[in-house]
């Protein structure tokens, strides 16, 4: 069974346990992951099946979407409801905040925070700093010092003010690169109006050309009398990388590793990631072009 899995990630398990879950389901252990969700959050996992494990660089998971909802007034410690509450900013008053949050001007708050932003990773992360996540020390109290990343925000919109006033939340959708803590956005957007924020609900829509019409619920996965039909085959998942053709006789040294020149003038850029395929354009293995030598060159080879 090769494919790839999307799954709509319930609230409450960790990525380990729907990964760890599935296995169970499809009764293999070849099923990897291209991106956590922490417990509270919902929605896409893309999970990589049997000789998918092997290419989950190459699948387009680099842009997401998600539907967030914040909630002003407060911080916590981890950046969401889960977490204690830890820090009040500006205003005390309900009617004050709900006042405030009445008067901003948000088209004009979003815009700080799109495009190339800054981020400082949260202490309850998993990014690790000297071989140690963040999570773990902060679980023990200890803070440390984190350098910023560069994130992109392509965009930030408003979904939902209905509960602005009543309960001081706002729905916001958000579609930025990997690596992109919802979370700090959150916090750093409660910051600019001096009113603290975190997280109460988080659901990824979309991973790359991967969103939520294709998910499968862990339950669904469970009853479905065909599993191998929830899958996505690979030559679709990676349909956005251009292929190359390739003779039969050159079907076997591609599966020993050797490089095959291309007849014709090749009109890929140098170094180029590309799909090998025999020529009834069954895929073979992925590799890279070589513009000096007018040739592809397999880097990972499926047999």
């Amino acid at each position: 069974m090769d494919g790839i899995l999307v799954i709509d990630k319930p609230e409450g398990p960790t990525s380990h346990d729907v990964v760890a879950r599935v296995r169970r389901i499809l009764k293999t252990k070849r099923v990897g992951h291209t991106g956590t969700l922490d417990p509270f959050a919902t929605g896409v996992m893309v999970l990589p099946v049997g000789k998918a494990t092997r290419l989950s660089q190459f699948l387009d998971t680099g842009k997401k979407l998600y539907l967030a909802e914040i909630r002003f007034g407060f911080e916590t410690d981890t950046g969401d409801r889960t977490g204690t509450r830890n820090a009040e900013r500006g205003m005390r008053n309900a009617d004050e905040i709900a006042d405030v949050l009445a008067k901003t001007d948000w088209e004009e708050v979003f815009s700080h925070f799109r495009g190339e932003v800054e981020q400082v990773p949260p202490m309850y992360s998993a990014k690790k700093i000297d071989g140690k996540k963040l999570y773990e020390l902060a679980r023990t109290g200890k803070t440390v010092e984190r350098k910023a990343v560069r994130v992109d925000i392509h965009s930030l919109t408003v979904a939902d003010a209905a509960r602005l006033r009543t309960e001081a939340k706002l729905s916001v959708r958000v579609a930025c690169s990997a690596g992109t803590y919802i979370r700090t956005l959150a916090e750093d957007i409660g910051r600019r109006i001096d009113v603290g924020a975190h997280l109460t609900a988080l659901r990824r829509e979309a991973s790359g050309k991967f969103d939520l019409r294709h998910a499968f619920t862990l339950d669904d996965l469970e009853k479905a009398s065909s599993r191998a039909d929830a899958l996505v085959s690979i030559d679709l998942a990676l349909s956005h990388l251009p292929a190359v053709r390739i003779p039969d006789e050159r079907i076997e040294p591609t599966r020993n590793g050797l490089s095959t020149r291309i007849r014709s003038e090749a009109e890929f850029a140098d170094r180029e990631t590309v799909r090998i395929a025999d020529a009834a354009g069954n895929l073979l293995a992925i590799g890279r072009y070589d513009a000096a030598e007018n040739s592809v060159q397999p880097k990972i080879v499926l047999v």
